[in-house]
C-alpha cells in the first residue's frame, strides 16, 4: 500500500541552470522535483529514476537537471521528501509533467522475497502528468504529485507484480494537512480525511513510528478517520474525529489516537 508523493517546488536556488522553452511568456522560473512518501505493507519499493521532464503549452519540452537514482520510498515517509531534479525554467505556463523510470524498479515483500516492477510506459515516454500551472517569478510554489500505490501496485496472475501508476497533483501553497500519530505504534492502519461536504477522501498510510500526515486537503470541514489492519493482533478498533477546520498552508496537529 504503498504512496508516492512528488513535490515539484519553485523555489530561488542561486545554482540552478537557465532552461528555455517556446512559449509566449519569456522570464526565469526555478523548478525542483523532490519526492515523499508514507510506509505500506512491504519491505522495499524501489523506483528507478531516470529524467524529469517539463512541457508547456507548446510541443517542445524541457528536460531538468535530474539525479538518477534508485530511490527506497519507504525512507521517504511522514513528509520526509528528497531532491530528485532542479533547473530553471523559461516558460511561464507549465502544462505537463513527466517522470521517466528506468527498469530497475522493484518491490521486496514482507517476507523479503523481491520482485521486479514492470513499468513500460514510463520506460519509453514517462508517466505524463497533466497539469495546470501559470508561474510568476519571485515566487515560490510548491505542487506535490501524489503517486498511491496502494492502487499502483498491481499483482498480476504469474505471481510477479506491476507498476501502473495512480498519481493526483497537489499545489500545497492552496491546501492544508492533518498530522498525527495513533498508539500502539507499529499498527498497520490507514488515515483517511474525507471532506463533509464534497465527501472526496484522501489517504496515507501511519508509518511503523505510528505517525502520519494527509496532505493536499483543499479548505474546508473534514472527518478523520483511523482504520487498523482487520488481521491486527490484537484486534484494534476504527476511530473517527469529526469536524475538523482545514485552512489554506495550514497544518492541523491531532493529538495521539489511541486504536485498543
Amino acid at each position: 500500500m504503498k504512496k508516492l508523493n512528488v513535490i515539484l517546488s519553485l523555489i530561488m536556488f542561486g545554482f540552478l541552470l537557465n532552461s528555455c522553452n517556446n512559449d509566449n511568456t519569456q522570464g526565469s522560473y526555478p523548478y525542483s522535483v523532490s519526492m515523499t512518501d508514507a510506509p505500506g505493507p512491504y519491505q522495499k519499493v524501489n523506483v528507478d529514476v531516470i529524467g524529469v521532464e517539463i512541457k508547456g503549452e507548446g510541443s517542445e519540452s524541457t528536460a531538468l537537471n535530474v539525479i538518477p537514482g534508485i530511490y527506497d520510498l519507504l525512507t521517504l515517509s511522514n513528509g520526509v521528501e528528497k531532491l530528485i531534479a532542479t533547473d530553471t525554467l523559461g516558460i511561464s505556463k507549465v502544462s505537463q509533467i513527466r517522470l521517466i523510470l528506468g527498469t530497475r524498479n522493484t518491490v521486496v515483500l514482507l517476507d523479503g522475497t523481491s520482485y521486479p516492477l514492470s513499468t513500460p510506459s514510463a520506460e519509453q515516454s514517462g508517466l505524463k502528468l497533466q497539469v495546470n500551472q501559470r508561474l510568476q517569478e519571485g515566487i515560490m510554489y510548491h505542487v506535490l504529485l501524489d503517486f498511491d500505490a496502494n492502487k499502483s501496485i498491481i499483482k498480476l496472475g504469474n505471481g510477479g507484480y506491476k507498476l501502473k501508476p495512480v498519481i493526483r497533483t497537489i499545489e500545497t501553497a492552496i491546501s492544508g494537512a492533518i498530522k498525527g500519530s495513533i498508539t500502539p505504534t507499529g499498527t498497520l492502519a490507514v488515515a483517511t480525511a474525507t471532506n463533509l461536504v464534497t465527501l472526496e477522501t484522501y489517504s496515507t498510510n501511519v508509518n511503523v513510528e505510528g505517525k502520519f500526515l494527509v496532505m493536499g486537503l483543499p479548505s474546508g470541514k473534514y472527518s478523520l478517520t483511523i482504520t487498523p489492519d482487520i488481521n491486527s493482533t490484537p484486534v484494534l478498533k476504527e476511530v473517527i474525529i469529526g469536524n475538523i477546520d482545514i485552512e489554506i498552508g495550514q497544518t492541523k496537529i491531532i493529538t495521539a489516537i489511541n486504536l485498543s
